[in-house]
């Protein structure tokens, strides 16, 4: 299989996946890097958080960047990337099916098998799904150019696709309650001693759910904890910085939002704001500045107009 040519290969790639699919993950990322690709790689973590999070950032960055994802099968991470608006994740098996992905569906998350897949199958893979631009000519076109109404249907298809599941709620739809809300409503939530304006209830343990609540103007200073954790806006408006990736989230209700264990962030809350939170292990949290200084800090961001 031909190296990818800079014509067709993506800006960036970003990785992720999870336990089963890692040592074949960390391979294509070594090979990427080998192609002078840029790559962020999330690590590991469980299939549908990491998923989740390559999906996301795919969905909101330039046509130009793309997604690796793996777990045991490839469809696990598939399924959760594809959450996302103008996320197309394929999982692919052989070089051929990679072909077939990139020309007819115009895939920009590649999704592998760290179970069935040999890293040097996987590169193969990899290197088709790069090389390969959209319509082009593949296995299900017989190798030969599409008809030009094949290639009329493809060129609607990237238009019509995002529209599919998103027609607007009829008035009874947009007062159905929240399930999350109701597991949680008339729950007393307990005071967050470590940050003034806070208060949480924890849903279940091991993995850990809960339901936090925090007061318009609240802000938790710089801050790390041992375990990833998973979050749902479902009411208000806040930011995330995550100082380590130096990377702003600006969230309202429905976003979802994955910051990686040790990975060292501050949060500002413009208004009420409550979210339901995931992680697995025992709760813990290391501050990294004072309450002041994170005051400070985001001050200055707001006035600078920093993202």
């Amino acid at each position: 299989m031909a190296e990818p040519t800079s014509a067709t290969r993506p800006h960036k790639i970003i990785a992720g996946a999870d336990s089963f699919g890692c040592a074949l993950k960390d391979a294509l990322v070594s090979h990427l890097r080998s192609l002078h690709i840029d790559v962020e790689d999330l690590g590991t973590s469980s299939y549908y958080s990491v998923a989740a999070e390559v999906g996301r950032r795919v969905s909101s960055s330039p046509a130009d960047t793309r997604g690796l994802v793996a777990c045991g099968t490839g469809v696990g991470v598939s399924i959760f990337a594809n959450k996302f608006p103008g996320v197309f994740a394929a999982t692919c098996l052989t070089p051929e099916e990679a072909l077939n992905a990139r020309s007819i569906n115009n895939s920009n998350v590649l999704a592998v098998s760290g179970m069935s897949t040999s890293p040097e199958s996987a590169v193969e893979i990899l290197n088709a799904w790069l090389n390969t631009p959209f319509k082009s000519p593949c296995p299900a076109s017989g190798s030969n150019p599409w008809p030009e109404d094949i290639q009329s249907f493809l060129d609607n298809s990237l238009s019509e696709m995002p529209k599919i599941g998103a027609q607007p709620q009829s008035d009874s739809d947009s007062t159905t309650p929240c399930a999350l809300c109701c597991l949680v409503k008339n729950r007393e939530l307990n005071p967050i001693d470590l940050i003034p304006g806070g208060s949480m209830k924890i849903l279940r343990e091991s993995p850990t759910s809960a339901i936090v609540r925090f007061k318009a103007g609240s802000v938790e200073p710089a801050h790390h904890h041992t375990f990833g954790h998973d979050l749902v806006v479902l009411e208000g408006k806040k930011s995330v910085w995550n100082i380590t990736k130096k990377e702003r989230y600006d969230l309202v209700v429905g976003d979802y939002l994955f910051t990686p264990a040790g990975d060292v962030h501050r949060v500002k809350y413009y208004e009420d704001t409550e979210f339901f939170i995931k992680w697995d292990g025992k709760w813990d949290m290391f501050f990294d500045e004072d309450l002041e200084a994170a005051k400070t800090a985001i001050d200055k961001e707001l006035e600078n107009g920093s993202k």
